[in-house]
């Protein structure tokens, strides 16, 4: 039930966007294709690491179940600029038709990876893990979120309901951590976690006493999270975060957290650039 519902989900921002494209008919196309069956190529532009083919692939099917596509990578897989990742055959109309939607969703995914695989090298050999934020773009959680885990990266909570976090506006409106935290573990299911947000060591040693499940180190310098970590001491999982990225991830990845949470892995990465090229008539071969 839950692939299902996955694959539902999928589909249906997939149908969203290519309305979005092709809302009565692509003018273009049909001024000068007729039903001419053809194939073209999915090539990479620059190197990085290749998320969404499945997604990619998708597209296509779609708009004509007849497409067939033949991935020579898989997700995960490095690519070289130049290299072949596929080969996408069917109807030329469909074939230009689903083309900037198709690669959209691919490159903007595997920039994600990419971005995402150079923070996890940097936390090699520390028992730190980087993970996503909620700071997606609307409607595509679904496949940053996935793009992020095919970078070597984890996810944190999907969405509202899917754990307790409290941060400053909630502990200001509850009027302390230790209230904050009591309301929460009242209210929430005992199975969630309870992770409270901290910006300096007064609120960490407030979230300690109230027995918080995480105590996320939001904004803290190097220095403070030394101090914050020992008196935490093993007693809560630490989640650092606070504009932490590629740039200045080497200060904080031996500091002793168990996560770095990161908006950049969803915000900030660049898209990997990949071209369809090559679009040949199967009469023509």
């Amino acid at each position: 039930m839950v692939a299902q519902l996955h694959d539902f989900l999928i589909d249906r921002y997939l149908l969203e966007a290519l309305r979005e494209d092709v809302n009565e008919e692509d003018v273009s196309t049909n001024a000068v294709i007729g039903d001419e069956r053809g194939h073209v190529f999915l090539i990479a532009k620059e190197e990085g690491v290749i998320a969404g083919l499945g997604v990619f692939e998708r597209v296509f099917t779609l708009l004509d179940e007849s497409i067939a596509v033949d991935l020579l990578k898989k997700d995960g897989d490095h690519v070289s600029t130049g290299d072949t990742v596929a080969t996408i055959r069917g109807p030329i109309k469909v074939l230009l038709t689903g083309e900037r939607v198709a690669l959209n969703f691919l490159q903007r995914m595997s920039g994600i990876a990419t971005y995402t695989e150079k923070i996890a090298r940097a936390l090699e050999g520390t028992k730190t893990d980087i993970v996503d934020t909620r700071k997606t773009t609307p409607n595509f959680r679904i496949f940053e979120k996935y793009a992020v885990r095919v970078g070597g990266g984890k996810n944190h909570r999907y969405n509202l309901t899917d754990g307790v976090m409290l941060k400053d506006n909630h502990i200001a409106a509850a009027g302390s951590v230790e209230k904050a935290v009591a309301l929460a573990r009242e209210y929430a299911p005992f199975v969630r976690k309870i992770e409270v947000e901290v910006e300096t060591i007064d609120m960490v040693e407030e979230a300690v006493a109230a027995k918080a499940d995480i105590i996320m180190l939001d904004n803290m310098s190097p220095e403070e999270i030394k101090e914050a970590v020992r008196i935490i001491d093993g007693r809560a999982l630490i989640e650092l975060s606070g504009n932490i990225d590629e740039a200045n991830i080497d200060a904080y990845k031996d500091l002793g957290a168990d996560v770095i949470s990161s908006g950049a892995l969803t915000h900030s990465a660049p898209v990997l650039d990949l071209s369809m090229k090559g679009l040949v008539a199967d009469d023509a071969d």
